[in-house]
């Protein structure tokens, strides 16, 4: 799986660049990003609409439910790669992904995590 480079990838697939370990941004956070990318920016050709919309509401449920350390950590984690997106000239689009992304999703509304 890691070396997709090497296969052809379908037109209209939406993928961010790889982004570095040395970064130290928790990997499980970047699979998220990477999978929401994919799921939410893909054409309908490369993923079901309504299946990928169903997919993304429950990160969105999941995600809410991170509190103390572990949402700091997250903040941290994307303050960073903004920073290294914006260092490595992404698209705008690519940098207002990961700039707007917690607050998309719910995360860190005080109003939406009593209910998780």
């Amino acid at each position: 799986m890691a070396e997709s480079n090497e296969r052809e990838v379908p037109e209209g697939t939406a993928v961010l660049p790889l982004i570095p370990p040395e970064l130290g941004v928790h990997p499980l956070l970047l699979a998220v990003l990477h999978a929401t990318v994919f799921l939410d920016g893909s054409d309908s050709t490369v993923v079901q609409p309504d299946a990928a919309a169903e997919a993304l509401e429950y990160f969105a449920t999941y995600l809410q439910r991170l509190s103390g350390p572990e949402l700091q950590r997250v903040r941290e984690d994307m303050a960073c790669l903004t920073a290294y997106a914006r260092q490595q000239k992404w698209s705008k689009q690519e940098v207002r992904f990961l700039k707007t992304f917690l607050a998309d999703f719910g995360v860190g509304d005080e109003t939406r995590n009593e209910e998780g």
